[in-house]
């Protein structure tokens, strides 16, 4: 069951900082939600739309 669980995208209850994105992100790829705030982060240094993607995703993907 908990294979099911992290196979799935969603946005955990728990541990959530700014909407549980990289939370949800780091859950489905199995690594540590600090990782992926760190790419996040160093991401939004270069030029697009990172704050963009990082709102749709924050309305597109499910809350637990």
């Amino acid at each position: 069951m908990t294979t099911q669980i992290a196979s799935r995208l969603s946005r955990p209850r728990s541990g959530r900082v700014f909407g549980g994105v990289c939370a949800g992100l780091a859950r489905r790829f199995g690594t540590t939600p600090g990782k992926v705030r760190v790419l996040a982060v160093l991401s939004c240094l270069l030029p697009g739309p990172q704050i963009v993607a990082y709102l749709a995703l924050w309305l597109i993907i499910p809350s637990d």
